[in-house]
Parts: C-alpha cells; structure tokens; sequence
C-alpha cells in the first residue's frame, strides 16, 4: 500500500529503520572499513571501506544512521563534517586507481553546518565531490535508504544510476530547511514535504532517480532481508550494465544524464 508524504516522513523518523549497518552484511562478503580523511580526522557519520558483490570487488561508501540516542551522538545524528566527505572522496580515487565500482548509500539529513566544520571547508568538501565524483571513470551507482538531504547527501549523489528505496526521500533541501526558510517554522516540515516533490514517485517521473527498490508493506523495517535481496537484484542489474561500459567514457556520460535533469519553460 503506498504511503503518503506524512507517513513517509513518520517512516523514515523511526529508529527501528534499516540502517547501512544493517545492509552490509546482507549484500556483500569479507567487508574491510576503511578509516580517516589523512588531512584531519575520522568521520563517523560516513563510513567506507571494500569488500565483495557477487564475487567482485568493489569500493562501499556509506552515511550511518544508528537506532537510540547514544549511537545518534556518535555519529553526530548522521550529519557528516567535511572530513567524511574527504574520506569518501580518498575512497573513490582509490576504487578508481583499482577499476572497482563504487556503490553510495544516502542516509542522511544534511551535511553538518557546525562552526567547525565550517571553518574546516565544509562547502569546499562537497563541491570537491560533485566535481571529482563526476569524472570517475569508473562506474558510480548510489541508492538512497532514508532521508537524502541538502549537499550532505548530493555530495555522494553524483553517478552513473540512481536508486532510491520506495519509502525514501531526496531533495536539495530538507522539509525542514524549506519550511524554516519559507516560512520561519521548521514544524511545517510535512506541509513543506508535500510542496516540494521528493518521494521516489516524483523523482522517477522527473528522470532524477533511474530505478525504485520496492519495500515491505509497512517499510524496509519490517523484513530487511526482503529489502536487502531487493537492493541486491537492483545492483546486480545495475553494476552488470555498467561493468560492460568503456570506463573511459563514463564521465562524459555522467555529465550528460546531469545536463538534461530539470524541469523548466521559458
């Protein structure tokens, strides 16, 4: 049964929620983490590292959600600093000096806009990965689980194929930041919600998301070993297109499918 804006937004505000912690170990084999940005320090909210799908190698670059209020502190309520941006970033050059695909998972509600990750390059960090995530060339694939907010989740958004799962969001602005904008009350998040076209429907019908993984009535909480073989066949179909490409004239191609997204009249 298909959700409405206020009941996804309900949804997605659930601690009992999937999270990537939860995916991993569903969808790849001999998972090794990967920590540090080698400038600054290790991001929490971001996690990366390597392992195998489906036998091949490839590069998992992550946003974390956890399921009580201790694990949201550590991972600072799944708003990444800069140096988790520079941790993927470091990741993805990796995977490409190596031919492995990259496989992004959007968990979040935005990037940090604290004092320090401002004063760290926090706007430097994401606009470095749009532009470098851009020129990989190797493939690029990113599903959004939950929430995708703001250039927090833009920033690991940029690839080849977009997935999102039935129930998620995206959006260049939370509900909340629009509302609070628009209107000065971040409490009409929902109202915002429902303006401003993010459910996987409306991204599918706009050509920004290429594929919707179906859910379990309810939401992914409620079988995530249905949701997880529902990721697993979206990749599998997804990286089998991809890995037959000339990864030199895959960055051409990316620029291409970004060029031609919007609506607008003159």
């Amino acid at each position: 049964m298909a959700l409405n804006i206020t009941q996804r937004v309900d949804l997605l505000k659930n601690l009992g929620r999937p999270t990537i912690r939860d995916y991993i170990p569903l969808l790849f084999r001999d998972f090794t983490e990967f920590h540090g940005d080698r400038y600054f320090s290790d991001d929490p909210a971001l996690l990366g590292g390597i392992g195998l799908f489906n036998d091949i190698p490839v590069t998992i670059i992550s946003q974390v959600r956890a399921k009580d209020i201790e694990g949201l502190q550590k991972i600072n309520f799944s708003m990444p600093h800069p140096e988790g941006y520079r941790k993927a970033l470091r990741l993805a050059k990796q995977a490409e000096k190596f031919q492995r695909p990259v496989i992004c998972f959007i968990d979040t509600p935005g990037a940090f806009c604290g004092v320090g990750a401002e004063e760290r390059g926090q706007g430097e960090a994401i606009a470095r990965n749009l532009h470098e995530f851009m020129m990989l060339k190797v493939p690029v694939v990113s599903i959004v689980l939950g929430e995708g907010g703001s250039g927090g989740a833009l920033a690991i958004g940029v690839c080849d194929e977009l997935a999102m799962l039935e129930n998620a969001l995206y959006s260049v602005i939370s509900p909340k930041g629009f509302a609070s904008i628009l209107w000065k009350d971040g409490s009409r998040e929902r109202e915002a919600a429902e303006m401003i076209k993010i459910t996987s429907g409306d991204l599918k019908s706009f050509g920004i998301c290429d594929y919707i993984v179906a859910e379990p009535d309810g939401g992914a909480a409620k079988d995530v070993n249905v949701t997880a073989a529902n990721i697993a066949a979206w990749l599998r179909d997804s990286l089998g297109r991809l890995t037959k490409e000339n990864y030199e004239g895959l960055p051409d191609k990316r620029y291409q499918k970004f060029r031609k997204m919007g609506m607008f009249t003159e």
